[in-house]
């Protein structure tokens, strides 16, 4: 039954009884009805593609007015009539709408969002320091500080976080490298690196591929444009050591002037030493095994003067410089204890890692093999005989580390102990 379609008619038809549908067509565009069932009423458009009926819904009645209807009945049969299937039609402008959804969605992802998945994936490839870094250089800032006045300075790469990835480009780094590295040039070219090695991760993951290209962190920005970090020089002389020691060993700490001494007296890094565990501490057969960021783990000899140090210290827990106020319980930021001493010791300027340095210098006064010295300090190797064939035993290394030590200690004016039966480790 074909009529004009009216509201009045539309609302009017029901479903004849004893039938699942019944239809009412329009007579003013071929191929529309209403279809009405039990429980719905929806119009519907059906015409015939390659010699077979076909059926669409177009939708609900209560949705969809009747010009509407029309206009939708006219648009399926202008593509019947070009032997296009409305239903793959349909189909493919659904899968298109959520093409773009999807990449409106894509270009909405910030540094932040992906910054924050690529530490998480990252993290158990990375050792402990590296992924603070990662941490420190996105950090918002704003919280008050634990100790001192004021709140925490924001990470070097804090305003870049907002950022959509792809609106990342070279000006946008250039601005941000104008502005941070005036303040602070350290942070700078790590956050550039940091940033740098982000990218490249992002092209190789799907969901950020494409967003921002890694080629804005090129070399030549990088020498163009990133402040120049002044190479450190910070480093005990022989004349100096007496008055360290001294000025170390007064500190009110009995773990932070075993911390600061043992430092010195392994060239080991600042971080490595302080996540010490007495676990890794062998008395028995004079090692210490130290994590480190090249090779994982070493073990380096324990020498008479460190072994005194390490077994005056008290069994507070699991880590050998405990700290009660540390969320690690271990040392964390003892810097400023150290800048105390060395400027008490007129050795203003000297870093912890200037500890490191004076190791190796100072090394060279007993003229020990430079393969030896960079073995314990955990430097990489140099040359490919040292990387492939130089497997030193710790008997070797212990030879000249206590030599190093001895000699530091007699320039020092510290008379060194006996060596003592060390007592046992209790549990804790």
């Amino acid at each position: 039954m074909r009529v004009n379609l009216t509201a009045g008619r539309v609302n009017n038809h029901d479903c004849e009884p004893g039938k699942k549908q019944s239809f009412l067509w329009d007579s003013t565009v071929p191929g529309l009805a209403v279809r009405t069932s039990p429980t719905k009423k929806a119009f519907i458009f059906q015409s015939r593609l390659d010699g077979r009926s076909i059926r669409i819904t177009i939708g609900d009645v209560r949705t969809w007015g009747i010009d509407e209807a029309r206009a939708e009945a006219r648009r399926l049969g202008t593509l019947i009539d070009q032997g296009v299937d409305p239903r793959q039609e349909k189909r493919e402008r659904l899968a298109a709408q959520e093409r773009e959804q999807a990449r409106q969605a894509k270009e909405a992802i910030t540094l932040a969002d992906a910054w924050s998945e690529y530490v998480e994936a990252r993290q158990p490839h990375w050792s402990t320091h590296h992924h603070k870094d990662h941490l420190k250089v996105a950090y918002r800032g704003g919280e008050s500080r634990q100790r001192g006045k004021g709140k925490r300075t924001p990470g070097v790469l804090a305003s870049l976080m907002d950022h959509r990835l792809a609106d990342l480009d070279q000006a946008t780094l250039k601005k941000w490298i104008s502005k941070e590295g005036k303040k602070r040039a350290t942070q700078t070219n790590l956050g550039f690196r940091l940033l740098r090695a982000f990218l490249r991760w992002c092209e190789d993951e799907p969901r950020f591929q494409g967003l921002a290209d890694p080629a804005i962190c090129s070399t030549r920005l990088a020498k163009q444009h990133l402040p120049k970090q002044g190479t450190r020089t910070d480093c005990l002389t022989r004349e100096q050591l007496p008055a360290w020691f001294k000025a170390v060993r007064a500190l009110d700490s009995a773990t932070m002037a075993a911390y600061f001494q043992t430092l010195l007296l392994t060239g080991a890094r600042r971080g490595e030493l302080a996540s010490l565990r007495w676990s890794d501490v062998d008395f028995r057969w004079n090692t210490l095994t130290i994590r480190d960021k090249v090779e994982g783990e070493r073990t380096i000899p324990l020498t008479s003067h460190v072994a005194s140090l390490l077994d005056s210290l008290e069994r507070e827990n699991d880590w050998v410089f405990a700290s009660t106020t540390s969320a690690t319980g271990h040392l964390m930021a003892p810097t400023r204890r150290h800048t105390e001493a060395a400027k008490a010791a007129g050795v203003e300027g000297l870093t912890l890692h200037g500890l490191r340095r004076s190791f190796g210098t100072l090394s060279e006064w007993v003229e020990a093999p430079a393969g030896i010295v960079a073995q314990i300090q955990g430097h990489k190797p140099s040359a490919i005989v040292e990387k492939h064939y130089r497997q030193r035993p710790i008997d070797l290394l212990r030879q000249w580390h206590q030599k190093i030590e001895d000699w530091i200690l007699e320039q020092a004016d510290i008379h060194a102990e006996p060596p003592k039966k060390v007592r046992h480790l209790r549990a804790v």
